[in-house]
Parts: structure tokens; sequence; C-alpha cells
């Protein structure tokens, strides 16, 4: 036994956890993130051909399963993987809007993997190379500059928090302000949206009160020192959702798309003729579309640009600020190792069947609840093995109960992190606000990142030109260059990503 957590780094911080709250945390991360086995086949097969959904399913937990354990055994980190959301969605638009013709190219699913396993070894390898010591994902993240990397964690507390209210409904689509807030006036199951992270959510206010009532109940467990208060919550709202009637007891009878007859699931991902496992290889026979080449190749960078900073954001956001999961710096511990477990499973999942695995934000959500090694991923890891065999189960825990935990993963840390941010310089202000504020208005932590980082890069250089010209002129002040050479070829593959015209982004 004592081998075994050694192997998970719990023998390192023994003194600061327990098992008990390991395993706590681990079935945490899982109830907040459980939703992508059900909503990433959906964001897939968006267009396509919906008998794909169960070895879609599977794949995503095999993927997640891989992602995970590599986090617990390799990183020995308290952090889970799983397809990414916003990733799961332009592979679902290379399958469906080109598949119908809209742009002239028709990929297929095979192909579409095919372009998440090549984006997958090109990030291996830049977490493998390495440039005076260090590995080229590390030098990026040195790079960095302070402003934009202390504004990470903050701006991921709000985005996890803005997923919460949409997933419960507390934030809706308003047709004149974009988004408004949910009428309370309005109790039935009345309109059923999408939100924009694929999750569907009725704007009523009865999913509203649960998952604020579990809000409320987290906060108050966790004022009075009750250890697992976040999952606690998870539960408590799932119960109080039942006469509210958000909670769907119904999936338990195991009919429909959510089966408990798994073998059979088992023997279609394998061998079925609708499966995607391996679907990628269609591709060493037929290759890629004639006159797609620019194409492809653009939405590989654009994966990997995706997969790196929203990575990057991720484990700062989750572990920044927590000196026993990060430095002096805010770099996380096991940094590189983090990376390439990412990168690993990315290959993995696009052979599995799935979109890029990336390390989910909602491992935020298991720090929060006393999450410190390896430990809490590899009890992860198993709930999602567990979940592919009693997936009706985990599908009667609403969104609404899952999202209580996530606004106060957001509510812990804004707390924790805000401070860190230097509000004293004007540059350092306005990027550090910029990248808060875009990744949550964006929804996306990698445009937040970007746009952070071009502000920043431009008017850093602006003012060292006018500071030069005053140099020139009185003598007094020499001015200071401090921008990296790594932030200025970071800014320029922004640059990239945000100008270069790809049709579908």
């Amino acid at each position: 036994m004592n081998k075994f957590l050694k192997s998970l780094g719990y023998d390192a911080v023994e003194k600061q956890t327990s098992i008990k709250t390991e395993i706590v945390a681990g079935i945490v991360t899982f109830l907040a993130m459980a939703y992508i086995l059900t909503v990433n086949p959906a964001q897939i097969l968006v267009g396509a051909n919906a008998a794909y959904w169960p070895s879609l399913f599977i794949a995503t937990a095999l993927g997640a399963i891989i992602g995970t354990l590599l986090m617990a055994f390799f990183a020995k980190m308290p952090l889970a993987q799983a397809s990414g959301m916003g990733l799961n969605s332009l592979v679902g638009g290379l399958v469906a809007l080109w598949a119908a013709g809209t742009y002239g190219v028709q990929f297929t699913i095979g192909q579409a993997f095919m372009m998440v396993l090549i984006s997958g070894i090109i990030f291996l390898a830049l977490s493998l190379i390495k440039i005076k010591g260090k590995t080229f994902r590390e030098l990026v993240f040195d790079g960095m500059p302070v402003a934009v990397r202390s504004a990470i964690s903050v701006g991921i507390g709000l985005f996890i928090a803005y997923i919460g209210f949409q997933n419960a409904g507390i934030i809706v689509a308003n047709d004149y302000t974009q988004v408004g807030f949910v009428k309370f006036t309005i109790w039935e199951n009345i309109q059923v949206i999408q939100a924009g992270n694929g999750l569907p959510f009725v704007a009523a206010a009865k999913t509203a009160s649960v998952a604020l009532i579990g809000l409320f109940l987290i906060a108050i467990l966790d004022k009075i020192g009750v250890k697992g208060a976040i999952i606690f919550g998870i539960l408590g709202a799932t119960v109080i959702g039942i006469p509210f009637g958000v909670t769907d007891l119904t999936v338990l009878k195991g009919e429909g798309a959510i089966s408990w007859k798994f073998w059979e699931n088992f023997a279609n991902f394998f061998t079925g003729e609708y499966t995607v496992f391996g679907s990628f290889t269609e591709v060493f026979k037929t290759g890629f579309p004639e006159g797609s080449l620019f194409t492809v190749i653009m939405v590989i960078i654009t994966m990997c640009m995706i997969d790196m900073f929203d990575t990057m954001g991720t484990i700062v956001g989750c572990c920044g600020g927590n000196r026993l999961l990060s430095d002096e710096n805010n770099k996380p511990h096991n940094y590189g190792k983090i990376m390439i477990s990412d990168a690993i499973a990315t290959c993995a999942g696009a052979m599995l069947g799935t979109s890029t695995v990336t390390t989910f934000v909602e491992s935020g959500a298991g720090v929060s609840a006393g999450g410190r090694t390896g430990l809490t991923a590899f009890t992860t890891a198993c709930m999602f093995f567990l979940a592919m065999f009693i997936m009706p189960v985990f599908a009667a825990i609403p969104s609404a109960a899952a999202a209580a935990a996530l606004i106060y993963v957001g509510v812990l840390m804004m707390k924790n992190n805000v401070k860190s941010i230097d509000f004293n310089g004007t540059i350092n202000a306005t990027a550090a606000f910029l990248t808060v504020v875009t990744m949550v208005l964006a929804y996306s932590i990698t445009t937040g990142i970007g746009v952070g980082m071009i502000s920043y890069t431009i008017m850093s250089a602006i003012a060292y030109v006018v500071e030069a010209i005053k140099y020139a002129i009185d003598k007094k002040e020499k001015p200071v260059w401090n921008v990296s050479v790594v932030a200025l070829i970071v800014t320029a593959l922004f640059a990239v990503y945000f100008f270069v015209p790809v049709a579908f982004i």
C-alpha cells in the first residue's frame, strides 16, 4: 500500500492531506466533469450519424481514463483529463460543416481524428525537445509576462463560475443583451436552449434555484469546517432537485442511449459498423481531400495553440497560489511531466476515436476539496472506469447540482489569486484586465491569454519607443525592454491564430 501511494506522490505531502481527503477530492472532480461523457459525443456528432454515439461515449471515457492515470502516476498531480470543450466543437465542425459541403472541402471522422493525432505528436515533441535545459513548453511559461500569468488564475476562476451559471440556467441567452439573468417568475420548463459549452439547460427558475441552494449549502458546510463540502453540496442539490423536477430518475431505467448493456457497447466499440476506434487509419489509404492542405495545416496549428494555452492556463489556475502544488513563481510542480501527460493523452485519444484530450478546468473543484497528489487523479480515473458500466447512475446527477460546485470553485479561485495581480503599472493592469475579461466574455481560455499577450506586447513596445525618444532628448532615464524573445514568438503565433482566416474558426 505504501509503495502504491508513493507512486502517486502521496508520501511527499502526506502530513498536509489524507487518503480520505484525496479520494473525496477525486470524486468531486469527477462529478464536476462527468458531463463530458454525454456532451462530447453530442458535440462531435453534430450533423453526423448518431449511430456513432455509444462508440464515442466509450472513447471519451477511455481517453479520460488514460489521460488522468498519466497525471496520477507520471505527473503525480491532482489533475484530470478528458476531451476538451471547444476542441470537440472544432472536430464537430470538421465533421458536420465540411461533410455537408458548406466550405467546399469534405472531411470524414477519421480524417478529423488524424489531425488531432498529428497535433498531439507535435505537442509531444514540443514537450520533450529541450533548449538550454528546458522544454519549449517550459520556455513559453517562463517567458510569459508576469501580469498575464498572474491574471490567468483569476480569469479561469470567473470562467469556471460562468460555466456553472450557464449550466444551471442562472445566466441565459438574451436577444438584446446577448446574456441575461433567469426570470424567477418562470418556474416551468418552457424553453430548452443550447449553452455556449454545448450543455443543454432549461431556462426556468427551478434549475437556477437548485444550483443556488447547492451553492449556499457548499459555502455553509465549508464555513463550519465539513470535509468534502463540495461533494455533499452536489449530492444535496441532487436530492433537492427531485421534488423540484430537476433530477431525472427515469434515466436509471437504462432505456435509450444511456443503457445498462455495457457488454454490447464494448463489443460494438471494437468491431461494430459504427465505431470511431482506429478510424484515423483510413487516412493512410485515402489521404486528405484534394485542395485541403492549407486548411489541414491551419486546423493542426489551431489545435496545438488551443491545447497548449488551455492546458497552461488550466494548471496555473488550478495549482497557482498553492505552495503544495506550485513554486514561488506560480509555476506548478512537475510542469514538464504534466505537459507530457497532456500530449500523450491527446495522441491516445485520437487513436481511440475522440477529440483532443486535455487537462480539465474542473480539476479545480478537486483541488478546492483538498486534492494534492496523484491519488486524487487516480480516484477520478476509477470513477470514469465505473461510469462506463453504470452510466445511468451518473446521468441522474443534474447539471444544476454540478454547477453549484463550479460556481464555488470560481469563488475560491478569485479569493486566493486576485491579490497576486499587480494593478499599479498601467500596462500590467490593462493587460491583466483584458486577459480576465476576454477569457470570460469570449468563452475561451486561449483567447483570453492571446488578447492579454498581444495587448501587453503592443503597449510595451509603444511605451519603449516613446521612452527611447525621450531618453535620446534628455538623457535622464534609459528605457528597459521588458518583453522576452519567447513572449514575442508567442505573440506572433497568436497573431496568426487570430488574423489568418480559416473558414470555420
